[in-house]
């Protein structure tokens, strides 16, 4: 789907209004954060956390090293 986005001015900033099927498409409202991603092929905007996917690998990593501790202070 290709459409046409208006720039305009907020406050001392400029933003892009999306139109209410795109954001329930993306599942996103009022107040809440998306990302944006910006490669060869143009900016791509997602709720998802870019970040999110490292971030649970390198938790997964400690989980397994430190299993016993973690299991002792849950008790």
């Amino acid at each position: 789907m290709a459409a046409k986005l208006k720039v305009r001015k907020i406050g001392n900033s400029v933003g892009l209004i999306l139109p209410k099927e795109v954001a329930d498409q993306l599942r996103v409202g009022e107040d809440d954060t998306v990302h944006y991603v910006v490669d060869t092929n143009g900016l791509h905007v997602t709720p998802l956390d870019p970040d999110f996917d490292s971030a649970m690998k390198a938790f997964e990593r400690t989980r397994r090293k430190y299993r016993n501790a973690l299991r002792a202070l849950a008790k």
